[in-house]
């Protein structure tokens, strides 16, 4: 029975229509790619094969647009995030600082439901990253730096500033995520109909903090019990 929105869409003629209605289920279909580099500005021939999804704006005074695309391969998965803004907020200058008080836009991935572990990947406007894996229970959750974080472990990414006569428009995160580094969590690496729990945010601190998210959650980003679906094509 849960499937019969999915028909009743599919009956309609726009795909539009039927592609909002998996993303308000909380259900998102992942297609799969071969591996590309990315620079930063969303621009390689890649991207065309998927479609933007839009965040929610959840809170604060900035109502800008916000929005991602995700893709996978056979070594990893991909992100691409557009985020319109007009002034930026970011001054951290390394990885693994607390890079959330600032502007950044974030994804948890939850490959295993049987773990309370997820993993968790920030990237500022500056490219400065967080990638850590958290141990979550009963809300009480602490994130954990990866060992051996070199090689074939590392990710890749890159981040660039947008602007018009001078003036910041918006700023464009992409980055890749190897499967080696999310080990040893189980259901990795994904195959086809593989299911992953996730949730996908912005936070924006142009005065009093504004967030996004791609599902609604209740206290926090942590809350992984209200994350939604992604599943792989």
């Amino acid at each position: 029975m849960k499937f019969l929105p999915f028909i009743f869409f599919s009956l309609l003629s726009t795909s539009a229509i039927a592609e909002t209605a998996f993303q308000d289920s909380g259900v998102l279909h992942i297609k799969k790619t071969t591996d590309f580099e990315i620079n930063g500005k969303g621009d390689g021939k890649n991207w065309l094969q998927t479609s933007f999804v839009n965040l929610t704006h959840r809170k604060g005074n900035k109502h800008y647009t916000s929005k991602f695309k995700m893709l996978y391969s056979e070594n990893g998965v991909y992100c691409l995030y557009v985020s319109e803004d007009s002034m930026i907020t970011s001054t951290l200058r390394e990885d693994f600082a607390d890079i959330y008080n600032e502007d950044v836009v974030e994804v948890f991935f939850w490959p295993n439901e049987a773990s309370n572990i997820y993993f968790e990947y920030e990237l500022s406007p500056y490219n400065y990253e967080l990638p850590i894996l958290v141990p979550n229970y009963e809300g009480k959750f602490l994130g954990w730096r990866p060992w051996h974080y070199e090689g074939d472990r590392l990710t890749k990414h890159s981040a660039s500033i947008q602007s018009k006569n001078g003036q910041t428009t918006s700023w464009i995160a992409e980055f890749f995520i190897p499967y080696k580094l999310l080990a040893p969590l189980q259901n990795v690496p994904p195959k086809s109909g593989t299911m992953w729990r996730a949730n996908f945010y912005r936070i924006d601190y142009d005065d009093k903090t504004s967030q996004w998210s791609w599902m609604a959650t209740r206290k926090n980003f942590h809350d992984y019990e209200k994350f939604g679906k992604i599943i792989f094509d």
